[in-house]
């Protein structure tokens, strides 16, 4: 029995986690933002669905943070400087 496909393919996979460098998209609440704005905000810049936006949002007013979405730094850079903009506290991790 060969063997070598299957550690070929576990190379290529331990190569491609290596490479990958996910970071996290956080927003956090504040006593100045209404829900409705953190929700339009999320539908508009994260591309968020309606209901998925209500939920983040729920989130991060009951436990103070939420991550709205999963990326690499250079697709979550725009998107964190767009929720600056609107006045909402973000951050990449």
């Amino acid at each position: 029995m060969n063997t070598n496909p299957q550690i070929a393919h576990d190379e290529d996979v331990l190569l491609l986690e290596e490479t990958t460098d996910l970071r996290d998209l956080i927003v956090y609440n504040d006593d100045v933002n209404t829900f409705d704005h953190v929700i339009q905000t999320l539908i508009d810049v994260c591309q968020h669905e309606p209901m998925q936006a209500e939920q983040c949002t729920l989130l991060i007013h009951h436990k103070g943070k939420c991550t709205v979405k999963i990326g690499s730094y250079e697709e979550l850079e725009p998107l964190c400087t767009a929720i600056h903009d609107r006045g909402i506290s973000a951050d990449v991790v």
